[in-house]
């Protein structure tokens, strides 16, 4: 697979303040940033909670239901998954023994939507748990439901689900070795790990999805610290790089044959489907503020990332975004028809 090389593009956002400068307050009507068919609005204020109220911490991410439109978002708080309407309204939370999952994916089970969640913080850290949307726990897996491990169950950071249910969940915070598992958590195989003892050797595995916009379906794996998102099949052998030259890459979402990264040095890019940049949303110039947890909520502006972690489409191609942060950040990304 080729080595697809990321090139400075004139005008790709129109949301950055002054080079060098923090970005502030900021305005309170919608920014747009991106670029042709790939131009959003950011919503001011989305998410916010009711009187005041922080959401945070953030370190997880966000789905979307598509069958009713919610946004689920997860938190390191009490509350553990806010659920919201589009319009960023909040219509409950679920699942306080959840709180601390750090990753999710979305799925349709026998006509219900399930969430899948990589919970590494929280009451019970270091498990992958299946949940309905009211926060019922459908499946666990743990040390305890399946004991030793190769590479050890450690540093829990993703989790994605095929559609015949085969889930597969990353530990990259540990040993950078990824699991998969048959849809009732039984184990089938580990595979990666670090160093050059490992065919498919990454540095960070940390975000995962299937990736379904091929002949056969792949996984698709943000090796952080390497930049990079590489392929594997579902066996996990090694099919190539799909893209190079990312500013840490956290999580992606795809739509159609579009893929959203959410990249913690301050910035989600869009990329085609061979993984060519085509529009960079949300740059922020002040190098300071790039994957720094400890920014202020009044130090933030809209349409400015400062660490993106989590994200989401829906269906009409809007994003959603979480911040890594200490107070908490949702952003709403409105694409322009």
């Amino acid at each position: 697979m080729k080595f697809v090389t990321f090139l400075l593009l004139p005008a790709l956002a129109f949301a950055h303040p002054e080079e060098g400068k923090a970005p502030g307050k900021g305005p309170e009507t919608a920014v747009r940033t991106g670029n042709g068919q790939w131009t959003f609005e950011a919503v001011p204020h989305w998410g916010e909670l009711p009187e005041g109220k922080n959401i945070g911490p953030t370190h997880g991410g966000v789905v979307v239901d598509d069958k009713t439109g919610l946004i689920y978002a997860s938190t390191d708080a009490e509350h553990a998954i806010l659920v919201y309407q589009p319009d960023g309204k909040l219509v409950k939370s679920i699942a306080p023994e959840c709180r601390g999952f750090h990753a999710m994916d979305i799925a349709e089970e026998d006509g219900k939507t399930v969430i899948y969640g990589a919970q590494l913080k929280g009451p019970k850290p270091l498990r992958v748990v299946k949940i309905d949307t009211e926060g019922k726990t459908l499946l666990e897996i743990s040390k305890e439901t399946m004991g030793p491990i190769q590479g050890g169950w450690k540093g829990l950071t993703g989790v994605a689900v095929a559609p015949d249910g085969t889930i597969f969940c990353s530990m990259g915070y540990g040993a950078n070795f990824i699991h998969k598992f048959d849809a009732s958590g039984k184990l089938i195989k580990s595979f990666g790990g670090k160093g050059d003892g490992h065919k498919v050797a990454t540095n960070t595995c940390h975000g995962l999805k299937v990736d379904l916009r091929f002949d056969a379906p792949r996984l698709l794996i943000c090796d952080r610290e390497n930049r990079r998102l590489i392929h594997t099949d579902l066996d996990g052998n090694w099919i190539g790089e799909y893209a190079t030259n990312l500013r840490r890459p956290c999580a992606v979402s795809i739509l159609g044959d579009y893929c959203a990264v959410a990249e913690l040095e301050a910035r989600v890019t869009i990329l085609d489907k061979q993984g060519t940049p085509v529009s960079f949303l949300g740059d922020n110039p002040n190098k300071k503020q790039w994957a720094n947890f400890k920014v202020e909520a009044k130090d933030m502006s809209t349409g400015i990332f400062t660490a993106p972690h989590g994200l989401s489409f829906d269906k009409d191609g809007n994003l959603y975004v979480e911040d890594w942060n200490q107070t908490g950040r949702i952003t709403k990304l409105v694409k322009i028809k």
